[in-house]
Order: C-alpha cells, then sequence, then structure tokens
C-alpha cells in the first residue's frame, strides 16, 4: 500500500520556514528561491488540506496546526538524519557499534575508559546515545545497551540477553570543605549534613539510613538532582552529601575532588548491564566490546 507522505523536499522546506518564520530566510538556508519554497509549502497545505503559515504585514506566520505538525516534523527529520549518518558510519566502518547508555555511566565510568578500547583495538568505534529505559532494539537499531536496573527488569526485556557487569552499592560522598577537617563519619553524623536528593531515587537516604540503624526525620530534605552526575558535581562544590554509586565516582574519589563522607556502602538490588539483542549475525565488534566491557568491570570491582 502506497504510503501518505508529503515529498522530502516539501517537509524541508516547512520545517526551515516554520524555524525563521520567513519564507526569505528558509530559501535562503536551503539555497533556493524564495518562489521555490513558496510554491514546496503551498503544495504542502494541499496534500494535508490544513492551512500552516498565515500572511501578515510583515511575512508569515504558523497557524496553531502549522506549529503542532512543525515539532513534528522537525523530530521526525532530526530522527531520519540521524538514522542516514548511522548507516553511512556503518559502511565506511565495519566494526562500528550502536551502543545506548544510561548517561551518568556513559559519562562517568564508560568514556573515561574508551581509551582503553581504542588501544586495544583501533578498528572499533563506539557510537553512544542515551537510553534510561528498555526499548524494541528492532524500532531503534542499537547493537547493545548499558542499562542500570533489577534481575527482574533485564529478565522482562523481551528477545535480548544480558550480561552483570557490577552490581550497584551506593556510599555518601561529599567534598573536603564540607567536612570542615574531620576524618569520616558515623551515619548519624551523615544525617546533620545537608543531603542532595535524587529525583529518580526518591527513597535513597531513607533506604540508606535504615540500614545503617540510624533514625533521620530529615531524610527527604534537601535539593533535588536528576542525574547521579549533577549530585556528585553539587556534592564536589560543597552544596552537600550525595548517595551514589561507587562506580560512578571512583575515579573523582582517587583525584580527591569527593570523600566519603562516611565509609558504611549499601548495596542495593540493582545493577549495570550490557544488554543485546538475540540474533544470528551480531556485529562483530559486539564481542570484542563485551569481552573488553567485562574485564574492566571486573577490575573495577576488585
Amino acid at each position: 500500500m502506497r504510503r501518505k507522505l508529503p515529498s522530502t523536499q516539501a517537509l524541508l522546506c516547512f520545517e526551515a520556514a516554520a524555524r525563521h518564520e520567513s519564507y526569505t530566510r528558509a530559501a535562503q538556508e536551503l539555497a533556493l528561491t524564495q518562489g521555490a519554497v513558496s510554491r514546496q509549502i503551498a503544495a504542502l497545505e494541499e496534500f494535508v488540506g490544513v492551512v500552516l503559515f498565515r500572511r501578515t504585514r510583515h511575512g508569515v506566520a504558523l497557524t496553531d496546526s502549522g506549529r503542532d505538525y512543525a515539532r513534528q516534523v522537525a523530530r521526525r527529520l532530526d530522527g531520519l538524519e540521524l538514522d542516514t549518518m548511522n548507516v553511512m558510519a556503518r559502511q565506511q566502518s565495519g566494526d562500528s557499534l550502536a551502543l545506548a547508555a544510561v548517561a551518568t555511566f556513559a559519562t562517568r565510568w564508560l568514556i573515561p575508559r574508551l581509551p582503553d578500547l581504542v588501544r586495544r583495538h583501533p578498528q572499533v568505534t563506539v557510537n553512544i546515545e542515551t537510553r534510561t529505559r528498555p526499548f524494541l532494539f528492532s524500532d531503534d537499531g542499537f547493537d547493545a545497551a548499558l542499562y542500570a536496573g533489577t534481575p527482574e527488569q533485564v529478565q522482562n526485556w523481551p528477545g535480548t540477553s544480558a550480561v552483570l557487569l557490577m552490581s550497584e552499592e551506593v556510599l555518601p560522598v561529599c567534598s573536603a570543605a564540607l567536612l570542615g577537617g574531620r576524618k569520616v563519619l558515623t551515619p548519624a553524623e551523615v544525617a546533620g549534613l545537608p543531603l542532595l536528593q535524587q529525583s529518580t531515587r526518591p527513597d535513597a537516604w531513607r533506604l540508606w539510613f535504615e540500614a545503617m540503624g540510624v533514625d533521620a526525620p530529615h531524610w527527604q530534605s534537601g535539593p533535588r538532582y536528576e542525574l547521579f552526575s549533577m549530585s556528585a558535581t553539587a556534592a564536589a562544590h560543597g552544596l552537600g552529601v550525595a548517595l551514589v554509586p561507587r562506580m560512578l565516582v571512583s575515579d573523582d574519589l582517587a583525584r580527591g575532588d569527593l570523600v566519603l563522607a562516611c565509609d558504611r556502602a549499601l548495596r542495593g538490588s540493582r545493577g549495570y548491564y550490557l544488554v543485546s539483542p538475540q540474533r544470528r549475525d551480531p556485529p562483530a565488534a559486539l564481542a570484542l566490546f563485551r569481552d573488553w566491557l567485562v574485564e574492566r568491570a571486573a577490575a573495577d570491582s576488585a
């Protein structure tokens, strides 16, 4: 069945004109004449049966329908461009790997260790995009994913196999200045410091204090941050104590940017996994990456 889609040229003209709210500037960007842009948009309006622009004294302005459609078209053109660049990269390098990853794990643990992968396997290229939730590999085109979750969540990800890289162990960290010359604190003393909250883990401090046997009535108080990287950075700048996975701040602790507020860690049910789709012809780079990743994770956990 033939798809009901307008021409790509018409969509490109519409997206540029919508972004600038100007046919003239869209034409300059696309190296077309203003008349050509106008004709493409007129053809698009006829195709969809909706007025997308209205004439003003100063040019054109989006209608409400045009504004909604422009947001959708821009997202899909961006996705199409990314898909095209990915397939071109695969053509240029047979050993490229498309990897989905949780943001903080990628930036604070994986990427600082990638130079070692490059030294060992210079032919392997790892392209990384952020994903925080399970997805269908058949829809997104990734070769693998670095995922943080529970064993049950991983088992319920259909059509995949997973390798546990490391279990999650959280501990409180802060700047040395916040301790004011004191050494590692007791859990009860930590309860008296400003506590940085993780919006994606709203019960984290409660669980930690309960495991330590400490009554902390103000465990919910403190500024909230979405990512562990934000909490760790806030802690390094003296804003409070962050409760973060050890592996995400190991380099910060080694450099002295962060110190242990308390050396009592809590092992949680979550872990970090390499998840890949079950397919007959996985990329050659995936096996090399998996073996390297398992080795580095084991070395860091030792």
